[in-house]
């Protein structure tokens, strides 16, 4: 029975979200949450899996905005104290349930009060810092850790300047170096966002591999021999390797894939928003804004009204048959692939992280029965990571990949629309100013407060670009705050540029605006210095 390889690629990103300046913030809940739900299982799942010497491969990617926040002593304290709150809750659930005549929903609330002590107890045993988590499964040799460009900056949008997109790419090799101790192998590029060109800034910072969609492969400069299941060489030894559709069409479909299975949880039923709001104030959002709580007592159920009642074991149970039905799959499509190729086929499954406990309750579970399951002898589907396929492949077409991301449509306009479009002159015209002010004070003997400012506008400039407000405006959610972040970077960009240029900077503002966007401690301006 012929073998094929299957690279899991995980992308764990949030856009920076840091506000000293309140006791608390709605959108740091995104934060929160998606420690509770998707960082600390996935770190429960990999322990098991070292616990029982599982032979597993899996790839992360960490974006900067994701590192910094993970180590920042403020997030990090609030996110205790959002535990306590959820403990605390989940004890007064238990209560309730308790109380009220034949209620179903008691050994559910147990069952959340357990899930709660227990990501306290993990978050304690790491003091604090899931960083070391994935650090110490790194240097199992299991997990490859991977980055991501500096403030997640829709790379394609920003190329008016060559600059931009060497810094974006720079620094999140440079962040991601100062807090795991080691270089990247590959990147992530923000939104699988690829255009032909920027394999070249990649080589400079001795990234050896990146990922595009399908089309990006398959509609390069020379038809691909081996489809998407073998990598491009862009050329100068940098390798593009193409999303498998069916293996993503499995996990991701709203009508296939598994997530919708009506065992598994109910991603809208919360007691947040299920609860009277006088019971469930002290646990929201001062006290009237309705959040999720992550307490949710319901399943899919598919469109039955009312929704049924969750099950975990039933879900679990169904996550370790939709494992096995994932597999059977991929083992499936190689056995066909090894009738066409020269070479052992990888498939290659990339996914936001988020989606594995966050969206798919139970999709940490699932992910770790996939591992489990192509461990086994018996199994002709052999889990790798890229640099695991390099190493034993070395010979790869040639070619240069189309312009392409994995959002909707394919290409860029779920960045570029009007619904956000007035953001790219601003940007652009930033970048413009940044080179000049950088050119500009060249050779200059600047003062440690002119150094700061600098460095500062610097900071500000990046975080516009994050390509977080654009995606959100498409999407209309928290759209006023994504409208305020990129108005408010780019309004201190201006306030500094213009101080530096009058020599009459407000030192008390700038150490607030520092304090507040306290990413990024080593960078330096002179990177904006044009370079050919």
């Amino acid at each position: 029975m012929k073998t094929g390889y299957l690279s899991l690629i995980l992308h764990a990103h949030l856009p920076y979200v840091h506000h000293p300046e309140h006791e608390s913030f709605f959108e740091e809940n995104w934060l929160f949450e998606a420690m509770t739900e998707c960082y600390i299982p996935l770190i429960n799942a990999l322990d098991r899996l070292q616990r029982d010497n599982i032979p597993y491969r899996l790839t992360l990617s960490l974006s900067p905005p994701l590192i910094t926040m993970l180590r920042d002593e403020l997030l990090q304290v609030r996110y205790v104290k959002h535990l306590h709150k959820l403990i605390e809750l989940a004890e007064k659930e238990t209560q309730r349930t308790e109380t009220e005549t034949n209620s179903p929903f008691n050994p559910l609330a147990h069952y959340y009060l357990a899930l709660f002590q227990n990501t306290l107890a993990v978050y304690q045993q790491y003091q604090g810092d899931l960083l070391q988590a994935f650090i110490k499964h790194h240097n199992t040799g299991r997990l490859e850790l991977i980055t991501c460009a500096a403030t997640h900056g829709f790379l394609p949008l920003l190329n008016v300047s060559k600059t931009a997109v060497r810094n974006q790419i720079n620094l999140g090799v440079q962040t991601f170096k100062t807090h795991l101790g080691f270089a990247p192998p590959g990147i992530w590029l923000p939104e699988c966002a690829y255009y032909p060109g920027i394999e070249s800034h990649l080589a400079e910072a001795d990234l050896k591999y990146f990922f595009v969609d399908s089309h990006g492969i398959m509609d390069a400069t020379t038809v691909p021999v081996n489809g998407v299941y073998a990598p491009l060489n862009c050329g100068n030894g940098v390798m593009a390797f193409g999303r498998d559709t069916e293996s993503s069409k499995q996990v991701w479909s709203s009508h296939e894939g598994y997530p919708g299975d009506y065992d598994y949880r109910e991603y809208y039923k919360d007691i947040g928003f299920d609860l009277d709001l006088d019971y469930i104030a002290p646990y929201i959002l001062d006290n009237h804004i309705r959040i999720n709580t992550g307490i949710k007592y319901f399943r899919v159920t598919g469109n039955d009204d009312p929704k049924q009642l969750y099950c975990p074991e039933k879900a679990l149970e169904k996550a370790q048959q939709h494992a096995q039905d994932f597999i059977n799959k991929q083992q499936q499509h190689i056995e066909v692939l090894n009738t066409s190729m020269d070479r052992t086929p990888i498939i290659v499954a990339p996914y936001d992280a988020e989606l594995f406990g966050h969206w798919w309750f139970e999709g940490p579970q699932w992910l770790e029965q996939v591992l489990r399951i192509t461990s086994t002898d018996n199994n002709n589907v052999k889990t790798v990571t890229c640099s695991d396929y390099l190493a034993v492949q070395k010979n790869h077409q040639i070619a240069t990949p189309s312009a392409s991301t994995w959002g909707d449509q394919g290409y860029y306009s779920y960045w570029l629309n009007e619904t956000n479009a007035w953001i790219y002159p601003f940007l652009h015209q930033a970048e413009t100013d940044m080179e000049r002010l950088a050119l500009d004070l060249h050779g200059l003997m600047l003062t440690a407060l002119q150094v700061r400012a600098l460095n500062q506008a610097a900071r500000s400039l990046l975080l516009a670009q994050a390509s977080d407000w654009p995606f959100i405006m498409k999407a209309g959610t928290t759209t006023e705050y994504a409208h305020k972040r990129i108005t408010d970077h780019l309004a201190r960009f201006n306030y500094l540029q213009d101080a530096l240029r009058k020599n009459n900077i407000n030192e008390r503002y700038l150490t607030a605006l520092e304090m507040m966007d306290n990413i990024f401690p080593d960078i330096d301006y002179r990177d904006y210095y044009p370079k050919p």
